[in-house]
């Protein structure tokens, strides 16, 4: 069993009757998430953040992963929350955006509301069209973590793209693309004018194709890819957090008693973390 990297491990904190789940992004891991999880869980909500499968460890293990296992991961864990909440959330960033998106389209009104971060809907270029026939021939490309713009902010993720990995993400954006017009929760979108990931052509097509009518959109001037480790973070967290008790206000009165937990079920090398992964 190969180690979990310190900082990514998953996160989980019992709070009050509102849930969020926020999922992480392509290569990342949840430490990208851990400090918006963890302002979360401190206004009293009861917040899940797994680890997503293949993430986490090292990239030679996300080469036999694919999109429905991450997937499969992120809807275990809303599954969980609607069973343990009275209203459900969902939040993400880039890869883990377009895993909210989904959720929102097969879920429907269970979902309360969504909130996306630089969310990602094609993977663009040549290299998009070479990766059916190049993931054969070459393993992994050069990394995509660490697209900050704060000095002295890191990202732990993999240095190496996993190829077979990428196609599969490719294949996935296909699908949701014609699952967005399924879209019609309340939604808060936060895109980065500057992203050197995700071009912000995605957020606006994101928008254009959902049919939410409750939508928010917010330019973050300040911030790179990684949004939610960035000069943005805390309005980012602010603004997720205002976009909640709109909706759901019984979130404002939180549970004193809340702590974090480690569940029974939890898998072996996907433990709980209690450090905040910088």
């Amino acid at each position: 069993m190969v180690p979990v990297l310190p900082g990514a491990e998953p996160y989980r904190h019992e709070g009050g009757e509102v849930g969020v789940l926020l999922c992480h992004g392509f290569t990342g891991s949840p430490q990208s998430l851990r400090p918006w999880a963890e302002y979360l869980a401190e206004r009293g909500l009861t917040v899940s953040l797994p680890l997503l499968p293949g993430h986490g460890t090292r990239w030679e293990d996300m080469q036999l992963t694919g999109w429905q296992d991450w997937y499969a991961e992120v809807d275990r864990e809303l599954r969980a929350l609607l069973e343990r909440c009275t209203r459900v959330f969902v939040f993400g960033l880039s890869m883990g955006g377009a895993l909210t998106l989904r959720l929102a389209a097969q879920y429907g009104d269970r979902i309360s509301g969504i909130v996306v971060v630089n969310p990602a809907n094609k993977v663009h270029g040549l290299a998009a069209y070479a990766l059916p026939v190049v993931r054969h021939l070459v393993p992994s490309v050069p990394g995509i973590v660490s697209d900050i713009k704060k000095e002295g902010a890191t990202e732990v993720g993999y240095p190496r793209v996993p190829l077979h990995a990428a196609h599969s993400m490719r294949t996935f954006y296909r699908l949701l693309d014609g699952e967005l017009p399924q879209v019609t929760q309340p939604m808060l979108l936060l895109h980065s004018r500057a992203d050197h990931v995700v071009p912000p052509a995605d957020s606006a097509r994101v928008l254009s194709r959902v049919s939410s009518t409750d939508v928010t959109e917010i330019v973050l001037e300040q911030s790179y890819h990684v949004a939610t480790l960035d000069h943005d973070a805390d309005r980012i967290f602010e603004e997720s957090h205002a976009f909640v008790l709109r909706l759901a206000p019984a979130a404002g009165k939180g549970s004193e008693e809340s702590k974090d937990s480690v569940g029974p079920g939890d898998r072996v090398g996907q433990q709980e973390g209690t450090a905040t992964g910088g």
